[in-house]
């Protein structure tokens, strides 16, 4: 059975944790990494003790992890006990000592085998790995496991925690920088206006004539290329859905491809003002909001 995914909060996917087990009197040292990855692949290397254990292995870390590169490694501790012993195949023995009296009798050969001749012959000796009891070994790689998992859980909950932390200041920076550029946007409008009026008023003063529907329509026309209300209401709207999203979050509730999906959606609103950023002030904002996007984007990189 799965253990508990643990708290709420965002998740890093970098992490470690280690934990050790023992099997029938024999210590196993278990260690496990993460880091980013756009989807969740492990891997797990076992001793050949433990081989038969590795499906089991991967699934438990797929019910604890929805996202990371997952490396798991166990080793026989340095202090355990009887990992092989050796084995003695008595019947070659018997067939070695049996040939040695045939070709001293058939030849009239002196001399007997003595052990340590014997020992060195080919298959008379060999190292057995030590067995376990079925389902003993899985148990308690399981167990290690969970354990292992819990600590890498509590890092990678410790720096998630600091990442929405740095992304939440960025993005009241990306806040600011829509409430400036609403602002600035509307001081441009207002400029263009009136420069239009005082190019209509000069022409009828040179002229006498003044062409007022026409008048209107400039204005309308740069008006439009200068509105960005729209777009800054997106982006503000983007910005509350992107806290919430860090606020949702949890083991059971991933959330590092919607961020990336609301990061693209910033990435076009921003794209989209600084296409109509005809204003020194204004494209200097945009850059500006450009640079957030792309720090949170660094950071979203490694959120599970």
């Amino acid at each position: 059975m799965s253990k508990d995914r643990g708290a709420a909060g965002a998740r890093s996917m970098t992490g470690f944790g280690r934990s050790s087990f023992e099997v029938e009197g024999i210590g196993f040292d278990l260690e496990v990494r993460s880091v980013n990855h756009r989807h969740l692949d492990s891997r797990v290397r076992l001793p050949r003790l433990l081989a038969d254990c590795e499906a089991d292995a991967k699934a438990r870390i797929r019910e604890r992890l929805q996202r990371g590169k997952v490396d798991v490694t166990v080793s026989i501790a340095g202090e355990s006990g009887e990992v092989s012993r050796l084995e003695i195949d008595h019947e070659v023995v018997d067939q070695y000592v049996h040939a040695a009296r045939q070709l001293g009798e058939r030849f009239g050969l002196l001399g007997t085998l003595d052990v340590s001749t014997i020992l060195g012959m080919p298959g008379v000796t060999r190292f057995a790995d030590a067995g376990f009891s079925e389902g003993d070994s899985g148990e308690a790689l399981l167990e290690g496991l969970d354990r292992a998992l819990d600590a890498l859980d509590a890092m990678r909950l410790h720096e998630g925690t600091s990442l929405v932390a740095d992304i939440d200041s960025r993005l009241s920076r990306i806040a600011l920088l829509v409430d400036e550029l609403d602002s600035r946007s509307g001081l441009v409008q207002q400029a263009v206006r009136e420069r239009l009026a005082k190019r209509a008023a000069q022409l009828q003063q040179e002229t006498g004539l003044v062409d007022e529907a026409r008048l209107q329509q400039e204005v309308v026309i740069a008006a439009d290329r200068l509105d960005i209300c729209e777009e800054l209401a997106r982006l503000r709207s983007h910005v509350e859905q992107f806290r919430s999203a860090l606020a949702e979050a949890g083991p059971e509730h991933p959330i590092g491809r919607r961020l990336d999906f609301l990061l693209q959606e910033f990435g076009r609103e921003a794209n989209t003002v600084g296409s109509k950023a005809n204003d020194a002030p204004l494209a200097h904002h945009v850059v500006d909001l450009k640079t957030e996007i792309e720090r949170i984007r660094e950071q979203v990189q490694n959120i599970e």
